[in-house]
């Protein structure tokens, strides 16, 4: 499969972006552009079945997906990148140091662990976004209010119509998104695989972790500590799950910070 990226900067040590669940790599444009302005070549991908990259046929594992990456990066000509990942994609990020260390300098996660998640918030999500009628809307603000009742949040229901494309063909709007195979694969996106036959990531590795949110807990911790024995975590005062988007000049600061160690 060859994923869809954007590139920012033309020089430097590559840097990865993995977006989550829902998003695309443009999300990451201006955290990239910033990164660019300190000498890393930034790559923004979008993950199988988001964005501009293509659908797969069947669900999708984070195996298959770090996979994938992996892929990527060898049509690139990349043997080795800094690889940050957010939320799906931060476990997409770990699992590929995990599996291929030797292709991962420096690991940073973005607000999720190395366990199983039970909720079950997302398949809603997705349940909402193909109930919505689709036939002759031209503006995501009719999305939005189809949407309104089932998912109460504004600011998340404005970054789920972002996934919303003109269908030329026939002149009304359409999901980027395969919410079809994503919601087969959400019993494998909320959990983790197991990693009985890996050993821990021993390359330095950061998590930085919303402080209102709630998807470290002390139980994740624990599980940071056996797998990535060489990590720093950092908890991000007054942000939720989405620490880049709420405090991008701290999260910034954070992540140079953490290259620029020796």
């Amino acid at each position: 499969m060859l994923l869809a990226h954007t590139d920012h900067g033309h020089a430097g040590t590559p840097l990865i972006i993995l977006h989550g669940l829902f998003g695309s790599g443009r999300n990451w444009g201006s955290i990239a552009r910033t990164l660019s302005g300190h000498g890393y070549h930034v790559f923004c991908l979008d993950l199988p079945n988001h964005g501009n990259s293509p659908w797969t046929d069947g669900p999708v594992d984070y195996v298959s997906m770090a996979n994938t990456v992996m892929e990527w990066m060898d049509r690139q000509g990349l043997h080795k990148a800094i690889v940050l990942g957010h939320s799906m994609g931060g476990k997409i990020a770990m699992t590929m140091a995990l599996h291929h260390p030797e292709h991962v300098e420096r690991l940073l996660v973005v607000d999720i662990a190395p366990v199983d998640y039970g909720s079950a918030e997302h398949r809603t999500y997705i349940q909402a976004m193909e109930a919505v009628n689709l036939v002759g809307v031209t503006r995501r603000a009719e999305v939005e209010a189809q949407l309104a009742h089932a998912i109460p949040e504004e600011s998340l229901r404005k970054f789920l119509t972002q996934n919303l494309i003109t269908d030329e063909s026939r002149g009304h709007l359409k999901w980027q998104i395969n919410l079809r195979t994503l919601d087969d694969s959400m019993d494998a996106i909320r959990a983790f695989p197991a990693t009985v036959e890996t050993s821990p990531y021993r390359n330095p590795a950061l998590f930085l972790v919303g402080g209102q949110s709630g998807y470290v807990t002390s139980r994740g911790e624990a599980r940071i500590q056996a797998l990535f024995p060489y990590h720093a975590l950092v908890r991000m005062d007054g942000c939720g799950h989405w620490p880049h988007a709420e405090a991008p000049g701290t999260f910034i600061g954070h992540v140079l910070e953490f290259l620029q160690q020796g």
